[in-house]
């Protein structure tokens, strides 16, 4: 199968959902019916409100449906500067996810590389994102190294 490589625009918002939808059912297991009614419902008008404003979704496709069955987001994001982003310009790459019968043919891989590229471009300092098993390998072999930083990750759910 051919596939093309690019950056998904508003018109393929229904996909992305579907992808969004995809890969947090890969992680989590089956959602409630309730919280997959309330992604659908919720994720199209965070996609028009963000998508290439602060995040870049980053796609391939198969050439001759133009279906995505693959993508990686990078999430920009504006901090103060400090010594880890003198710049205060950094990405938050989530949601690599490919639709399980177009796995391990290199799609994330192709995919990552157009979206480090584009960081480069940005003059971003890092790019940060918490790594699954199964897509740890890719991220090291694309130049992540495990975050060595002292502080410890902690969250508070509202």
């Amino acid at each position: 199968m051919a596939y093309t490589f690019g950056r998904a625009s508003l018109s393929d918002i229904a996909q992305l959902v579907e992808l969004r939808i995809g890969y947090l059912t890969a992680d989590f297991g089956e959602l409630e019916p309730q919280q997959e009614q309330d992604l659908w419902r919720e994720l199209p008008a965070y996609f028009e409100l963000h998508l290439d404003f602060d995040l870049l979704a980053f796609v391939a496709r198969e050439e001759e449906t133009g279906r995505i069955v693959c993508c990686a987001w990078l999430l920009l994001v504006t901090k103060p500067p400090s010594p880890r982003f003198p710049h205060g310009q950094t990405g938050t790459l989530f949601n690599v996810y490919t639709v399980p019968d177009h796995r391990r043919q290199g799609l994330a891989r192709q995919v990552m590389l157009r979206l480090l590229d584009a960081a480069r471009e940005l003059k971003l300092d890092v790019v940060e994102l918490n790594a699954t098993d199964d897509g740890y390998p890719l991220y090291q072999s694309l130049g992540f190294a495990d975050d060595s930083s002292t502080h410890k990750p902690m969250r508070l759910m509202l």
